[in-house]
C-alpha cells in the first residue's frame, strides 16, 4: 500500500487496492534481498515481425488490439519453457528466481501491462483478460510444455490461464502464496487496504530486515507505486483478492500443480494455501519455513528445491501416463 508520507491522493488510491501484496513492500524486498540482478541475458529466441527490441534481453511483443507486452527472456532457448508471473510490484521480485531457473530453463518474465510505466489498453481490465493475453503470448512466442510460476496475483493469473488453455500449452503450475479463491473465512487473509506500510511489512515478511522503510522511499518510487496500484486495482476488480467463482472451477485443471507457501505469510495464510491446493485434482502443498508472502525472496533455495522436486515428479508421472497410453493402443 502506501507510505504515510505519501500524498492524500495516493493514499486514497491505495485504499482501493485489495490485492494480496503491496507495491512498495515488494519493491523494497527486491532492493533488500531478492536478487538485484534485474539485467537479463540476451534472449536466445528469435524475434518475430510482431516484436521489437526494448533492451538487452527484453523485447516488446505486440498481441493485437493495442496490447504490447514487455518481456524479459533468460536462459537457453532449448531449455524447459517457464513463464514467471509477478505480484503487485512488477517483475523485480521475480528477478532472482528467473536468474536461478535460467541455468537450465528458458525463462520468460512479462511485465503486466500498466506496471513499471508500461501501457495498458482500456479493454484489459481483469485477471481473466490478463490470463488470456498471456496465453496469446505463449502462442506468439511459440512456447509449449510451459511451466507457469506465479506469486500472489501472478498465481491467480496462472490459475485462470490453466482454465482457459484450450491449446494445451501449459504443462504445470507453481503457485507461490497466490490469491484468487474466495477464502473460507476472513481469518484466512488480511485485508491490507488502508494499513500503514510498516504493518503490511510485518504481515508480508518473516525477516524484519526485508521490511520496507517508508522514509527511504524516493518520489520516483512513490510515483511508480501509485501507478502500479492503479493497474492492479483495475485487474483485481470489485472483490480485490479473489474471483467469487474461481475455486469451484479449479477441478477442471488436469495438469499437475505445486502450491508452495510461506509459513509466516500474514496476508494469505497457510490455511488459505492448503484450501487452494485442495481445489485442484492434482496438486501438492509444500510449506516454506521462515518465509512470508514472498518465499522466492526470503527462501529462494527452498523454493527452487520444491520446484525441482515437483518438476521431476511431474515429468515421471507424465512418462508413465504416456507409456500407459502406448500400451493401451498396442493392446
Amino acid at each position: 500500500m502506501n507510505s504515510p508520507a505519501m500524498s492524500s491522493a495516493a493514499t486514497n488510491t491505495a485504499a482501493t487496492n485489495g490485492t494480496a501484496a503491496n507495491t512498495a513492500t515488494m519493491n523494497s524486498a527486491a532492493a533488500n534481498g531478492a536478487s538485484t540482478d534485474s539485467t537479463s541475458t540476451d534472449s536466445a529466441a528469435t524475434s518475430s515481425s510482431a516484436t521489437s527490441t526494448a533492451g538487452p534481453g527484453t523485447r516488446t511483443v505486440s498481441l493485437g488490439d493495442g496490447l504490447q507486452v514487455t518481456v524479459d527472456e533468460r536462459g537457453p532457448a532449448a531449455g524447459r519453457s517457464t513463464l514467471l508471473l509477478h505480484s503487485g510490484a512488477g517483475p523485480a521480485t521475480m528477478a532472482g528466481l528467473a536468474a536461478a531457473l535460467a541455468d537450465s530453463a528458458h525463462v520468460v518474465t512479462p511485465t503486466h501491462p500498466g506496471f513499471d510505466g508500461t501501457p495498458r489498453p482500456a479493454w484489459l481490465g481483469s485477471v481473466a483478460d490478463l490470463a488470456e493475453a498471456y496465453l496469446d503470448l505463449l502462442t506468439e512466442l511459440g512456447l509449449s510444455d510451459v511451466q507457469v510460476i506465479g506469486n500472489s496475483v501472478g498465481g491467480w493469473v496462472a490459475a485462470e490461464m490453466a482454465l482457459r488453455d484450450v491449446q494445451r500449452r501449459v504443462a504445470s503450475l507453481v503457485l507461490l502464496d497466490a490469491n484468487g479463491i474466495r477464502p473460507d473465512s476472513t481469518a484466512q487473509f488480511t485485508d491490507i487496504r488502508g494499513l500503514p506500510l510498516e504493518a503490511i511489512g510485518r504481515l508480508s515478511f518473516h525477516d524484519p530486515a526485508r521490511r520496507p522503510d517508508p522514509a527511504a522511499m524516493t518520489e520516483a518510487q512513490r510515483a511508480t507505486m501509485l501507478a502500479n496500484q492503479q493497474a492492479l486495482a483495475a485487474y483485481a476488480g470489485p472483490d480485490f483478492m479473489f474471483a467469487p467463482g474461481l475455486r469451484r472451477r479449479l477441478h477442471r485443471v488436469a495438469i499437475p500443480v505445486l502450491v508452495a507457501w510461506g509459513e509466516a505469510d500474514g496476508v494469505v495464510t497457510p490455511e488459505y494455501g492448503r484450501a487452494y491446493a485442495a481445489a485442484f485434482p492434482r496438486a501438492r502443498y509444500t510449506a516454506i519455513a521462515e518465509a512470508g508472502h514472498f518465499p522466492q525472496v526470503e527462501r529462494p533455495a527452498a523454493v527452487l528445491a520444491a520446484i525441482a522436486d515437483f518438476t521431476r515428479d511431474a515429468a515421471g508421472e507424465s512418462t508413465r501416463e504416456q507409456a500407459g497410453r502406448a500400451a493401451s493402443d498396442i493392446a
